[in-house]
Order: C-alpha cells, then structure tokens, then sequence
C-alpha cells in the first residue's frame, strides 16, 4: 500500500475549490500540514537548509499558480511532493553538490592548524530535524530507512553523490514509501525507469554508509549511557582537557570544520591539532547540548573579552559508534576575509558570519550569548 491514497479527500476538495477561486488562506490550510515533511524532503534533496526553505517556497509558489491543473484525481500530498521534487532537480541543475570536508580533499597535517575557509556554497548544512517535526520510526510500511535516520550526516552526504535523478528515486522509494508507478509520475518517465535507478542508486548509497546507523546507535547506547558520554565530553571540552577528550575517540575518528575544508583524521592528528589550537588554554569554552541530523549536537560558545560574555563559536554534531565518538562535523559560524594562517588560527577571535550563524545556531533555538 502506497503512502498516497488515490485522490483528494472531501475535505481538501472543499479548500481545493476556494484556493482555485483565490482564497490564499484556504491555499495555506491546505498546504500546511504537509510543509514539515515537504521541507525535509527538499533538504534530502539539497543538503542545505537554507536552500531547502528557497525551494520550498519556489515549490509552493508554484502550487498556487497550478491549482487549476490539479483535478483532484491524485492525492493532494503526491502533487505536492512532484511539485517539490521536480523544483529540487531544477536547483541541482543550477549548482553544485554540496560535500563534508572529508569527500573535499585529503586530510590535512595537524601541525598546520586550520585552514582558509572556502567562500562557495558546497558544504552540507546541519539539520534542525527535531525544531522542524522529522517524526521516529518509518514514513511508510515500504520505507527502506527510518525518517530521523533519512537525515542522518551520512545519508545526507550519500544522498548528494547521487545522480539528481537517482536521488529523487532513492528518497520518494526508499525514504517516503511511494510506488515505483507514483515515482514514476513524478519524473515523469517509466516504471521501469523508476525500479533501474533505484537498483543503482541502492547499491551506490549502501558503499558509502555505515554498517550501522546513528539511530541504530543511539537505540544500543539508551538514554542514560548516550547522557553520560555527551555529559564527559563536554565536560573534557570546558576543562580544556586534551587526553580525556581523546581517550573518548575511536581510532580512526575524524574532525571536520567546515566551512574550513582542513579535516583531520586518526586519534593522534586529532590530539596534535586539539593541543595546539581549541583546547591550547587560549580559549575558555561553554556548550550547549541540542540535537542536529537526528545525531546529538553541541553548540559551542568562546568567551569574547570585549563583550564579556560567551558568543556562539561552533554547532558540533557528534557522530558515535558504540560508546565513542567517530566523527565530529563542526559549523563554524566565525568568518575572516584574512587569509593569514596566524589569523585563521584565531578564528574564536573572529566575527560571526550571519548565515553561518543562522544555520548553526539560530535553526536551532540556541541562545545568543551565555553570561
């Protein structure tokens, strides 16, 4: 059974048909219930928060203007969906995939310390999935992946590897639970299209995934030990304390910076890196637990002499396996036109870039400052 049903209900034949007459209001309660799903999807599609909003409000837009084409005939969530996924492949035309540090370039030499930032949009953006509805468990009983799992980091990043088409198949397939017959509609192309891009789509995304999910992960751990390492490693992090955080790394642990394209692989780089630059006792940190990607987040704050209190730094989302920390993808919201290795080595000491600051922070909730 599909996740659509095969036509509009009563109900949104009754907003249908004041929509179609002009009533902008009744076009809002008809699109509302489904704009949390509608938006995660856009950010499936895109790896950008920012330009899901963009698309999604292009999408609607676009709704509005083609009521009139809408019979009624579909279900009124499937032409949403075309709608928002077809506006999803015209901006993928238009740019480029956007990546994490570590599928940028190779890793960097610890000794070095952070490098220049790149001014380009390619970096993939953290997701608020909690602040904006991503529900537990399944969209559909067809759904191959989980929904919080379906905005994962690591999904995310293997989902932009894809082909814009195949990447269309794998989410409406895999992710929402349509048909390969709804799907094809969509492309507007054949079901035998739909199933051939999926099975390539399936094989190329399960090379670049983990073994096990976070959501999988955080399942293993339960709530009580997941609380006790966060609450260990943040409290490493606020004692500047190298060798506990460390101690809390697997061995092949990756930290990335992005919008840095600098990443630094391996529990001893990391260690030489730690030292030499956030935790060297030139900063004193605060952090704030949230959650980001359904994965456990932190946002960090540096104490600003000048102002005299904590200002926003760095959303870090941690990624796990078992009981240690695998990867930490780190937003840094500070931006500097010097490029200056002595001067990006300082960046705590740098101003906030408002659209980082945004997607790092403000998405989120997080406060603006901590006294």
């Amino acid at each position: 059974m599909s996740t659509a049903s095969t036509s509009a209900t009563a109900a949104e034949r009754g907003l249908l048909e004041a929509a179609g007459g002009g009533d902008e209001d009744a076009f809002r309660r008809l699109v509302e219930p489904h704009r949390g799903e509608l938006h995660a999807h856009c950010y499936r599609m895109l790896g950008s928060v920012h330009d899901a909003e963009d698309a999604l409000q292009d999408a609607l837009l676009r709704a509005w203007r083609g009521l009139s084409r809408f019979q009624g005939r579909s279900s009124l969530r499937s032409w949403l969906y075309k709608i928002a996924t077809n506006t999803c492949l015209d901006v993928i035309e238009r740019r480029p995939k956007r990546v994490l540090p570590i599928d940028y370039g190779p890793a960097a030499d610890p000794h070095d310390g952070p490098g220049e930032p790149l001014v380009e949009s390619v970096w993939v953006e953290p997701y608020p999935d909690e602040k904006l509805g991503v529900e537990d468990g399944f969209a559909a009983p067809e759904a191959r992946y989980e929904q919080r799992e379906s905005v994962e980091l690591a999904f995310i990043v293997a989902l932009q590897h894809l082909p814009a088409k195949q990447r269309a198949v794998l989410i409406l397939r895999e992710v929402l639970g349509f048909s390969a017959k709804e799907v094809a509609d969509t492309l507007d192309t054949t079901t035998a299209s739909v199933n051939s891009a999926l099975q390539r789509a399936r094989a190329a995304a399960d090379e670049r995934l983990p073994e096990q999910s976070q959501q999988a992960t955080l399942r293993a751990l339960g709530d009580d030990d997941l609380r006790e390492v966060v609450d260990s490693y943040v409290d490493a992090w606020e004692r500047n304390d190298v060798e506990a955080v460390v101690a809390m790394l697997t061995d092949d642990a990756v930290f990335a910076m992005p919008p840095l394209a600098t990443w630094f692989g391996g529990r001893d780089a990391i260690e030489v890196f730690l030292a030499g630059w956030p935790l060297s006792g030139a900063w004193r940190w605060r952090v704030v637990r949230t959650r980001a990607n359904g994965q456990p987040a932190l946002g960090y704050y540096s104490w600003d002499e000048e102002e005299q209190t904590f200002l926003p730094f760095a959303l870090n989302v941690l990624t796990l396996r078992g009981a240690r920390v695998q990867e930490v993808t780190a937003f840094i919201t500070r931006s500097t036109e010097d490029p200056d290795r002595e001067v990006l080595a300082r960046l705590p000491e740098q101003p906030a870039d408002h659209l980082r600051l945004v997607a790092a922070f403000e998405n989120f909730g997080l406060p603006e400052r901590l006294d």
